[in-house]
C-alpha cells in the first residue's frame, strides 16, 4: 500500500472514532445523545432511536456554570447536505427549567442528518450543530 493510501484509511479510522464517542449509545434501551457548546450554552440532544419519519428530540440547555438556561426560542433544523434537504426549523417546548423538547421533528429519508439548534436571546443567537445517523 501507498504512503497515501496508509494515511487516507488512518483518518478515516479517527473520523469513525471520533463519531463513535461523540454520538453514541451506551445500551438498546437508552437514547441516542451528544453534546456540543458555544460560549453561552452547553446544549446536550438526545434521540430515543433515530428513524425516518417523526422523532422526538430532546434537549438539555445550560450556561457555562452549568445552570438550566432559559434562551427565549430554541429551535431544531434538520439537514442532510449529501441530498441537498434542508427542513423548516421546529420550536422546541419547554418541558422544565433548562429542557426543551422538538416532539414533531421529521426525518424523512434514512441516511446522515445534521441537526443545527439554534438558541436565540436578547444578545443573539448560538447554532450548534450535531451528526445524526438515522435508520430506515
Amino acid at each position: 500500500m501507498s504512503k497515501r493510501t496508509i494515511l487516507a484509511c488512518a483518518a478515516l479510522a479517527v473520523v469513525v472514532a471520533l463519531v463513535a464517542l461523540v454520538f453514541r449509545a451506551t445500551r438498546a434501551d437508552e437514547p441516542m445523545t451528544a453534546t456540543a457548546s458555544t460560549p453561552r450554552y452547553t446544549v446536550r440532544l438526545s434521540v430515543a432511536d433515530p428513524r425516518t419519519g417523526p422523532n422526538s428530540i430532546g434537549l438539555e440547555v445550560t450556561d457555562p456554570a452549568g445552570t438550566p438556561a432559559k434562551p427565549s426560542e430554541v429551535t431544531v433544523e434538520p439537514v442532510m447536505p449529501q441530498m441537498g434537504h434542508a427542513l423548516a426549523p421546529v420550536t422546541a417546548v419547554p418541558e422544565a427549567p433548562g429542557r426543551y423538547r422538538a416532539a414533531t421533528t421529521d426525518l424523512p429519508m434514512a441516511g446522515p442528518w445534521q441537526i443545527t439548534v439554534s438558541l436565540r436571546d436578547a444578545s443573539g443567537v448560538d447554532h450548534v450543530v450535531f451528526p445524526l445517523l438515522v435508520k430506515g
